[in-house]
This record gives C-alpha cells, sequence and structure tokens, in this order.
C-alpha cells in the first residue's frame, strides 16, 4: 500500500483556537522517521500552545504519541525499522513549532527524530507507550541533568532525601520511580486520594499540597527535622512550599530547587534566601535543534541531545524489566477516540480535570 499524500492532524486555527483538518503529509528530513500513529498522550503543554499564542496559525498540536515506522529517513543511526512498534520523544516534542509546524504528534501521520525513539517494550501496549515522551524526557533533564542525581541503579552510604512536588502528574509518578531506583528516599505532594498510588511506585512520605503552602511545608520541615536538600516541582505551582520546605542551611544542605517551568528567583527569596535555584528544565532542548516559542528562540545544544539519546535507552530498559511502570492511561474520554476525542481531552486539561493518569486516545 502507498504511502497517502494527505493526513488528518489538529492543527492551530487561531490564538486559543485549534481544529482538525486535512493537510499535507509532512516531509522525512534527515535524522527522522515517518510513522503512523496508533495512540496519543496529552499534556498541559499542548493547551497552553494554542492558547498562549505560542505558535502561528497551521501549526500541528501534539508531543507523545505511540505507532509503527513507515519509512526511515537518511541520518538515523538508531536501529529503527520499518514495520517496527515505536514510541519515545514523541513527534520531535516540539508541539506547535514555529520553526517546523510539520511537527506535531496529533495527526494520523507524523515525522519523529529517529535517533530519540525506542521500540516499544512487549509488556507495553501502545496506549501505555503513549503516556511517556515528555515524561521520560523531563524526568531525565530535570533529575538527571539539573539536579544531577546518579544514574539508577545506584545507592546513597546515607539516604539522601528528595521532596517531588506534583507527585500525582504524569511527570511526578516517573519522577517517583526514577529517584527511588536511584537510591532516594522519596518523598511527595499529591491530593490525599492519590497518595496511596504514590507509596505503590515509592513514595516513602506523601503531603497534601492543598493544605496550602505554609501548611504542607511545615509537615514536610517535621518530617525532614528541616534538613531536607533537594525540591523538584513538576507544576511550576510549588515554589513556595518547596522552598519553605528545604533546608535553611546553605553550607551544610546546600538546598537545591529544580522546576520544569520558569520561576522568579525573587518567589525563592522571600520564603527562604539559603536555596539554589530555580534550576528550569525544558524538554524541547533534547532534540538538539533550535527551536521557536512565541517570541523567544532558543539554540541547539547537542549536550542535551547526546545525553537524551542514552537516557531513552536506559530508559526502556527500566521499563521492559518492570521496575518502572508507565502512568496508568485513561484511554478515551468523553467516550470518543481520534483527533475530535483529543479536543475534548484538552478541554479536561484546561479544567483541571486530571490527575493520577494521562489522557490517551487511540487513532
Amino acid at each position: 500500500m502507498s504511502t497517502p499524500t494527505t493526513t488528518k492532524a489538529l492543527v492551530v486555527a487561531d490564538k486559543g483556537k485549534a481544529e482538525v483538518r486535512d493537510v499535507a503529509m509532512p516531509r522525512l528530513r534527515d535524522e527522522y522517521v515517518l510513522v503512523k500513529v496508533n495512540a496519543v498522550g496529552l499534556n498541559p503543554t499542548d493547551w497552553k500552545h494554542i492558547d498562549f499564542g505560542l505558535a502561528p496559525p497551521g501549526a500541528r498540536v501534539g508531543c507523545d504519541y505511540a505507532g509503527v515506522v513507515e519509512e526511515v529517513g537518511p541520518g538515523v543511526m538508531k536501529g529503527a525499522q520499518e514495520g517496527g512498534s515505536d514510541c519515545g520523544g514523541g513527534a520531535w516534542m516540539v508541539s506547535c513549532d514555529a520553526t517546523e509546524p510539520e511537527n506535531g504528534a496529533f495527526a494520523e501521520y507524523i515525522v519523529a527524530k529517529g535517533d530519540l525513539q525506542i521500540k516499544i517494550p512487549d509488556n507495553l501496549s501502545d496506549e501505555e507507550a503513549a503516556t511517556l515522551g515528555i515524561s521520560i524526557c523531563t524526568v531525565g533533564q530535570g533529575l538527571y541533568r539539573s539536579l544531577q542525581l546518579p544514574l539508577p541503579p545506584a545507592s546513597f552510604l546515607v539516604k539522601q532525601r528528595i521532596l517531588i512536588y506534583g507527585g500525582s502528574t504524569a511527570t511526578g509518578l516517573l519522577g517517583i520511580q526514577f529517584a527511588r531506583l536511584s537510591g532516594l528516599s522519596v518523598l511527595a505532594t499529591s491530593s490525599p486520594h492519590n497518595f496511596d498510588l504514590l507509596r505503590s511506585l515509592g513514595a516513602r512520605w506523601t503531603f497534601d499540597h492543598n493544605a496550602g503552602p505554609d501548611s504542607c511545608a511545615a509537615d514536610i520541615r517535621r518530617a525532614t527535622s528541616g534538613s531536607l536538600p533537594l525540591a523538584w516541582d513538576c507544576t511550576g505551582l510549588g515554589a513556595e512550599t518547596c522552598a519553605a520546605a528545604l533546608s535553611t542551611d546553605a553550607e551544610r544542605d546546600r538546598p537545591t530547587y529544580g522546576t520544569i517551568v520558569p520561576v522568579e528567583r525573587a518567589v525563592l527569596d522571600r520564603v527562604n534566601a539559603a536555596v539554589r535555584g530555580p534550576r528550569e528544565t525544558l524538554m524541547y532542548s533534547a532534540f538538539g535543534e533550535r527551536f521557536v516559542k512565541g517570541e523567544k528562540e532558543t539554540p541547539a545544544d547537542p549536550a542535551e541531545y547526546a545525553f537524551a539519546k542514552e537516557f531513552w535507552e536506559l530508559a526502556r530498559g527500566l521499563l521492559a524489566s518492570g521496575d518502572v511502570k508507565p502512568v496508568v492511561p485513561d484511554v478515551n474520554r468523553g467516550g470518543k477516540g481520534g483527533l475530535e476525542g483529543v479536543l475534548f481531552g484538552l478541554d479536561e486539561l484546561r479544567a483541571g480535570k486530571v490527575s493520577g493518569t494521562k489522557l490517551v486516545y487511540t487513532l
């Protein structure tokens, strides 16, 4: 069967609006693979790019997917084979990309950077694999590039502690598991109805972040005797709580705050000036190519690309062995699959109705 010349895709129609359109097939560039998509996973970054005007009209939306490789472009070094089931960094994970508008995972056919894709382990379904892309990449950047934890398997002579704020997010759920495998004792925040889930994945202590920054931080300080050295914020909303929970001893504990979204230094200073940071990461840099978001241009970072390739293979092994479990997907919420279903799912994310799971839609 020949490859079609057009594909359905979710594209930005205007600021705050996306729609399903018939568009040209994405061209197969060097270092890329052409993929027929079976399932897509939704992330907050998807609706934010639509609503905040971070991409021009016509840009395709979406980051995470699972599918089958149809064609392999020149320059792909990894052993991607046509007809192979692959997932990984999504459709280049640059949703709504101003530099390459054809990038975007919410489509029947996509292109993805070949050396950042992994063959889906046999113990994972496509729906489970579609939950991985952004979250795995962000865990790698946040815990290992930014906070410089030892890669798993690892252990500490004296147990090190880390707070993961937003533990019930898809990234937080994976972060808990990776931090545990790196030998840390994990504290995590979420709503109480997710406490059992977080503990089942390796969190030793759980705290209710709905109690407010002062109360939540006070509980964490009591549990750690005021000596917590590391906090990783998976929401960008926990800077005050994390700063207040971290140690105030800059010399002994070297308290450090990491985040996946920009946070002003002044927020930390108002609460705890001893805290180092904020150490911010942005998953799009993992692809080693220049990209533009709104009016901000970020240059290519080859070091991030080199690390991401290695980390994805490490992650694949841990997923295949069962040492890391994927987020349990909520498949076709709203009763409809396909790209029309994705539009419903984005509204669910906007409304803050997703916790402890990841919305996945089958195509």
